[in-house]
């Protein structure tokens, strides 16, 4: 990535984590709530982040734009339905269910001060870690 691109990518995490604030996205109790299907607030905030993005992201590649962070034309990617989808999903939900915490909103919440979420995203680079370190194995068996 280019360094005079930083500054868009600053501008746009700034504007990302803005909205998980004031969305209440940042509180794990929140989220909770939503899952436990008590508070559906936030299915309207990410139904409304998918359509502004596909909009922004539709603009974009028409406009021959390249993505600030990879400096790659934005393109459309279809990707067919598979395991690792629906494995990579199903874990993903089991986390998300046990935690309350989204990786985005987590980050955003070290922001407003909730320190304890630091635990999660812990959990996560850990989890990450150790899918790239495994994933190898469990592609080839070896």
């Amino acid at each position: 990535m280019a360094d005079r691109r930083l500054p868009v990518v600053f501008v746009g995490g700034l504007i990302f984590g803005a909205g998980l604030a004031i969305s209440r996205m940042v509180r794990p109790e929140v989220v909770l709530s939503f899952l436990r299907l008590e508070d559906l607030g936030l299915l309207f905030v990410m139904g409304g982040a998918a359509v502004v993005t596909g909009v922004v992201i539709a603009l974009a590649t028409r406009s021959g734009r390249t993505a600030p962070l990879t400096g790659r034309p934005y393109t459309r990617r279809l990707k067919s339905m598979d395991r690792n989808v629906l494995l990579g999903g199903a874990i993903f939900g089991v986390g998300w269910g046990i935690s309350g915490v989204c990786p985005g909103a987590a980050i955003a919440s070290v922001g407003v001060g909730n320190w304890p979420i630091l635990a999660a995203i812990a959990g996560m680079l850990a989890g990450a870690y150790l899918q790239a370190a495994l994933w190898p194995l469990l592609v080839t068996g070896e």
